[in-house]
């Protein structure tokens, strides 16, 4: 049994009512129900947890998958705030052990002392700026991708832990020009290719 943790890290603050995000999670939840050979866990950042349940769950999964938008090129701070709670109640617990080092050559090995290592882990981001903002030169991001540039801190943090990464997927323009049915529809796709179809790409376990 593959073992599925879920984060949701859509949330509601002001004009953003969090439902792309909610529906990206009961999408992917509703992929793995219908896929045998999975077992889901879930957990959304606007509900009330316990940072040493989370923490269980961390250490439970085979994969740990993230929905987050994009505030100000950031992740919202309830979810940097899920993340800084639960992460400090797993230090020696099963998220990390430290942080590698040796008080002999503290120079070497910083990141190295993560406990989640054989765990993978997925993030999909929500953008209001199209892709071309990425894309293109000249515009607002230089050409540096979303992994490569806003996500790069996000990507290294999981690293940290001793998680690899599984292919991101981005979704761009989602208040200016929505368009959710292709977005989900690319998703599904995006799940397929991890988890079920290709041998070339699905993960191994």
């Amino acid at each position: 049994m593959k073992k599925i943790f879920i984060i949701n890290g859509g949330q509601v603050f002001e004009h953003s009512g969090g439902l792309f995000n909610r529906t990206l999670s009961d999408t992917t939840r509703e992929f793995f129900s219908v896929h045998p050979g999975f077992e889901v866990r879930h957990t959304d950042v606007n509900d009330l947890y316990e940072p040493e349940k989370e923490v269980e769950n961390y250490v439970w999964a085979d994969v740990v998958i993230y929905h987050t938008p994009i505030w100000w090129f950031q992740v919202p701070y309830g979810l940097k705030r899920y993340i800084d709670e639960v992460f400090s109640a797993g230090h020696q617990r099963g998220i990390y052990r430290s942080d590698g080092r040796s008080s002999k050559n503290p120079a070497v090995n910083y990141g190295t002392g993560g406990s989640l290592h054989g765990r993978k882990y997925m993030v999909t981001s929500s953008w209001n700026a199209p892709e071309t903002a990425f894309t293109l030169p000249g515009e607002f991001f230089d050409q540096r991708s979303v992994d490569d540039g806003v996500l790069f801190g996000f990507h290294r943090m999981n690293a940290f832990t001793g998680m690899q990464p599984l292919q991101s997927i981005h979704f761009h323009d989602v208040e200016k020009a929505p368009q959710v049915e292709r977005d989900l529809g690319r998703y599904r796709e995006h799940l397929n290719k991890l988890f079920i179809h290709s041998h070339k790409y699905a993960i191994q376990f």
